[in-house]
């Protein structure tokens, strides 16, 4: 066995043929890794640091930018709100002034019919009342006529008869108004 073993190459044994190649191999490798391909992996990974850096600055930009138009959007909806309430505050004062002003020429417009229908009324009671005197006048004359047996054709003696007979007929009716009272 020892034989055997001893036949066997030291497998720890360093070859420096392959050691000394293996390890110009590597520092080609090492130096065209090192001059070429890191630079240009290095420049495709800052690239894109810097497309993904001013991704997120231009998307912090877009959110301030859009921060500010939704500011802007509720300042000029306060505004408008506002306005409106004023509009809905003027159009409360324009429908008060309004009904006011119908109010007020409706009142005035009463009163003057009103004032129209008693001066209607008051002539025609001055009618009616000169037309009873006159029928009162007749009466009362073709009356006396018939109880003196003479006829009163005078006119100025028909009219103090008449007068008489009603301020007559007004003291009764005055004393009748006193008694129920």
């Amino acid at each position: 066995m020892l034989h055997e073993l001893a036949a066997e190459p030291n497998i720890l044994r360093i070859d420096w043929v392959k050691f000394t190649f293996g390890v110009i191999a590597l520092a080609v490798v090492y130096f065209f890794v090192a001059r070429k391909a890191v630079p240009k992996v290095m420049k495709v990974l800052d690239e894109r640091h810097d497309a993904i850096e001013g991704g997120i600055e231009r998307a912090k930009n877009a959110e301030s930018e859009a921060e500010e138009i939704r500011q802007q959007y509720r300042e000029k909806l306060e505004e408008a709100h506002r306005e409106y309430a004023q509009e809905i505050e003027k159009a409360k004062e324009q429908r008060a002034a309004i009904i006011a002003e119908a109010r007020d020429e409706a009142q005035v417009e009463a009163k003057r019919i009103i004032d129209a229908a008693k001066a209607q009324i008051e002539a025609d009671r001055q009618q009616a009342v000169a037309q009873l005197r006159a029928e009162i006048g007749t009466l009362s004359t073709e009356l006396a006529s018939r109880i003196v047996g003479e006829t009163l054709s005078d006119g100025a003696a028909q009219t103090r008869v008449v007068d008489r007979f009603l301020e007559e007929l007004e003291q009764d009716e005055s004393a009748k108004q006193a008694e129920v009272r």
